[in-house]
């Protein structure tokens, strides 16, 4: 048996490699005695190749080669030390001259994503942690960075590939030797099939074709359409793109909560007029202290906690047969980008003030349009606040983000004449619209909650004295 069987045994941490009997069927022609010294001599030259069997120097340099019991732990340990390397590796493959990069992990909830687009192509330095590929999720989009600085050989997968941690995308040469400078894309495939020479076609004798022939079994009946198929044959004028991943999930979760919540929307009116004059006023002053604008979000979400405080029902949830009531307010703002609709959360508004809110507004849309928004800046959520004002929106009802129990739907703002104290004047008025889960939430809570939004943003003084 050759020292390379003894190798991958070792490295497949076999506990009785080591004993004497073992070692005389590597060496029968050597002698008892012998086998101790020539077995010794033999594994501590190739030592110097693999780091874990350096430890049986110190196992066989005293009394000879250790007791089975001892290997074992010697055994136990290389094992233990070969995890914890493997397990503390980042994500590439270092062979030589050459990096593997390979996708990095995901998230605890998503196993697999999609190939979006490459960000380089073949040739193209590279420096350490550069972003070469885009990675789409059910969620975000994840970058696939560059374990080191190099030039990229070649690209392994292709672009709208489903793809796993750990999956290797493209290989980096950290000296830009055998490089070869082309853009990825299967046209080099079909190229490269299109100058192979063509198969001469070998013809059979007639009567050695004439018995090889077979009566043709009639084919089968073409399958029937499933009702996800499209049924609409291709028209001049149309393209077809394929859902994104982001898409997808947000059209499931969307039915889903249609499916789940027997939804109830109720609605009021709010007179603007108090709270843009309370931003008028001190928008400058604001800005020099905080750093950022005064907008009218952070007036309706701090509304909107105060609702909350005083119907903690709109903050629970039905789990089973039973109610989740929420001792912590963390609102949702939906955020609409050009690859979805995403929800990042402002954690503990309830603590927050004016200043503060605005920034995580600011912080958490800017990421999200960015696409660089995490995962964890998104899970969770207790009550969701949708602001369709900014897209012209006049009236809408929004649908419930799953697991909340209601949503709050903001609209644009639109001079109309309104009573007051018996006349007829024009003024800023806003229709918002609170979606509710009616199998927990009854249209009293509803109400009182639409009503305290209405009364918190009509003056805000009330948010002062907390009247």
């Amino acid at each position: 048996m050759s020292f390379g069987v003894v190798r991958r045994r070792i490295a497949s941490g076999g506990s009785n490699l080591f004993s004497a009997q073992y070692l005389r069927g590597i060496r029968p022609s050597i002698s008892a005695g012998r086998v101790r010294s020539v077995a010794e001599k033999e594994i501590l030259h190739q030592c110097r190749s693999f780091g874990h069997v350096r430890k049986f120097s110190h196992l066989l340099s005293h009394g000879g080669l250790a007791s089975p019991q001892s290997l074992r732990v010697a055994f136990a340990s290389m094992q233990q030390s070969s995890m914890m390397q493997l397990n503390g590796r980042n994500f590439s493959s270092d062979n030589g001259d050459l990096l593997d990069v390979v996708v990095p992990p995901l998230a605890e909830s998503i196993t697999d994503g999609t190939l979006a687009k490459f960000l380089k192509n073949p040739g193209d330095r590279v420096e350490l942690d550069e972003a070469i590929a885009q990675i789409e999720t059910d969620k975000v989009t994840i970058d696939v960075t560059s374990p080191g600085a190099g030039v990229i050989q070649k690209f392994v997968a292709k672009e709208g590939d489903t793809v796993e941690p750990g999956t290797k995308v493209a290989v980096i040469s950290k000296s830009g030797e055998g490089v070869a400078h082309a853009a990825p894309s299967e046209k080099t495939s079909e190229k490269a099939a299109s100058q192979a020479a063509p198969v001469e076609k070998i013809e059979k004798p007639k009567s050695e074709a004439m018995v090889s022939e077979k009566p043709k079994a009639p084919s089968p009946p073409p399958p029937k359409r499933s009702a996800t198929e499209p049924q609409l044959p291709p028209k001049d004028r149309e393209r077809r793109v394929p859902m994104t991943r982001l898409r997808k999930r947000v059209a499931t979760r969307l039915k889903d909560s249609q499916n789940t919540f027997a939804m109830l929307t109720t609605f009021n009116e709010v007179d603007m007029t108090n709270l843009m004059k309370l931003r008028s006023d001190y928008k400058d002053a604001f800005v020099e202290k905080h750093g950022v604008k005064l907008g009218l979000m952070s007036g309706f979400i701090k509304a909107a906690v105060s609702g909350l405080q005083n119907q903690p029902i709109i903050n629970a949830v039905i789990d089973g047969d039973d109610i989740i009531y929420r001792d912590y307010i963390d609102i949702s703002i939906a955020v609409g980008t050009p690859k979805g609709l995403v929800v990042p959360v402002i954690r503990n508004a309830d603590t927050m003030n004016f200043a503060e809110i605005e920034k995580e507004i600011n912080t958490l849309a800017k990421k999200a349009n960015d696409g660089t928004i995490s995962i964890d800046e998104m899970a969770g959520g207790s009550f969701t606040v949708s602001n369709g004002g900014v897209y012209g929106s006049l009236l809408s009802t929004p649908i419930i983000n799953p697991p909340q129990s209601a949503i709050l739907g903001m609209h644009s703002i639109v001079s109309r004449p309104v009573v007051v104290e018996g006349n007829v004047v024009p003024r800023p008025m806003m229709y918002i619209a609170l979606t509710y889960d009616h199998r927990l939430i009854d249209g009293r809570e509803a109400v009182f909650f639409l009503r305290r939004i209405k009364d918190v943003v009509e003056d805000p003084r009330r948010l002062l004295l907390d009247i």
